[in-house]
């Protein structure tokens, strides 16, 4: 009222000050006029003046009720997650699968959620594990469990004694899912989906996982860390490409590891305490280290390009190691691996023949008709399949450096 008021009077004041000396009777009209004017001009000033509360008061109410939602949809968030995660501790497998299966649709609804449930998978799968296969209990705790259900004992327990075959289900279930949202596919016409089933640029830190089985064929992995961790199973990661740093250091992998066609675009790390199963590899795009690894089957490089430097120094090959049709694009570095030997490298393409290489002994560079070097075996040593396996070549031969 006081801005309306203040505006009347301004008004009057400043066309009553302009006006030129009058008559009477012109001076009663002019004043009429001025007045009409002046309240017209502060009608103005008012509803200008309501419009613009009425605005503020609607501003107002639109923040309070956005923050009261955003406030509703962050409680139920936390309590979505916080119940789910709960789930993962329960002694009962169904209630665990639950509660993966709802951590995971929680992610896939909520993209800035999605590392961190990741890193509870990650977390549950780094829990103390041995396949049922593996620990010979299993059966017993089997009966066990069953003899204290049918007295009416409760069955929790701790995480030790579960059912392991349970468990192995679950533990399946989290690995799966994991690969679901890893299995990469372009975003339709070039556009991102923010609900597309592939969560970009994850993170894996599976540092001393059990994992049985485990399957990344095609997968589109960010940084993994996989040290110490042991593979039971085939372990397959079969066309993956891991666009961040790979660690496989002191891993272990009991059956057979497929690596073919996998392109790694960071450093990649295998200092890897033991292969049992046959080994296949593909591509490397920067430093893969082998130094101290141990292959304690077949391990197949052939086809495989080394982008960077190889360093297989101090590993140990038990086993054939092909690399036939690998291609060195850097240093190769097979100085002191044991049981070097048995490592065929028939036809490896060598692009920098001039660089500091340390090959096994037997092997020689060779330009071809087309101009290209290759590896090829010097006339006076034996084919890899005709020299002495690892018991018949010395203590040393399986003894990791």
């Amino acid at each position: 009222m006081l801005a309306v008021g203040a505006a009347v009077g301004l008004t009057a004041w400043w066309l009553w000050s302009g006006l030129p000396p009058l008559k009477p009777a012109q001076a009663a009209t002019a004043r009429i006029d001025v007045i009409r004017t002046a309240l017209a001009a502060g009608a103005g000033a008012g509803a200008a003046i309501t419009l613009m509360l009425a605005f503020r008061r609607q501003r107002h109410q639109e923040i309070v009720a956005a923050s009261a939602e955003h406030d509703a949809s962050e409680r139920r968030v936390t309590e979505l997650y916080t119940k789910a995660a709960e789930q993962l501790g329960s002694d009962q497998a169904p209630v665990r699968l639950a509660g993966l299966y709802a951590l995971d649709r929680l992610a896939q609804d909520t993209p800035e959620l999605r590392q961190t449930i990741v890193d509870v998978f990650c977390a549950y799968l780094r829990m103390p594990y041995t396949p049922p296969h593996e620990q010979g209990r299993g059966e017993k705790i089997r009966t066990a469990q069953r003899a204290a259900r049918a007295k009416g004992a409760p069955s929790s327990g701790p995480a030790g004694d579960r059912d392991p075959y349970e468990e192995y289900q679950v533990r399946l279930t989290a690995q799966c899912i994991l690969a679901n949202h890893l299995g990469y596919a372009p975003p339709p016409q070039g556009r991102a989906d923010p609900h597309a089933r592939y969560w970009p640029a994850t993170r894996l830190d599976l540092t001393g996982a059990a994992l049985v089985g485990f399957n990344l064929d095609g997968c589109r992995i960010g940084e993994a860390q996989f040290g110490g961790a042991t593979f039971t199973g085939v372990a397959q990661f079969g066309g993956a490409t891991f666009t961040g740093d790979a660690w496989f250091g002191g891993a272990t992998f009991t059956g057979a590891a497929q690596f073919g066609g996998a392109t790694f675009t960071s450093d990649a790390w295998f200092g890897i305490r033991g292969f049992t199963g046959d080994v296949w590899w593909g591509t490397f795009t920067d430093h893969p280290w082998f130094r101290g690894a141990t292959f304690t089957a077949d391990a197949r490089f052939d086809g495989a390009t080394f982008t960077g430097d190889a360093w297989f120094g101090g590993a140990t090959f038990t086993g054939a190691a092909q690399f036939g049709g690998a291609t060195f694009t850097g240093d190769a570095q097979f100085g002191g691996a044991r049981g070097a030997e048995r490592v065929e490298l028939d036809g490896a393409r060598v692009l920098r023949p001039d660089a500091g290489h340390a090959w096994p002994p037997g092997w020689k560079l060779v330009a071809e008709t087309d101009g290209e070097v290759v590896l090829r075996r010097e006339p006076s040593a034996p084919p890899a399949d005709a020299r002495p396996g690892p018991q018949e070549a010395g203590p040393d031969a399986t003894e990791a450096p």
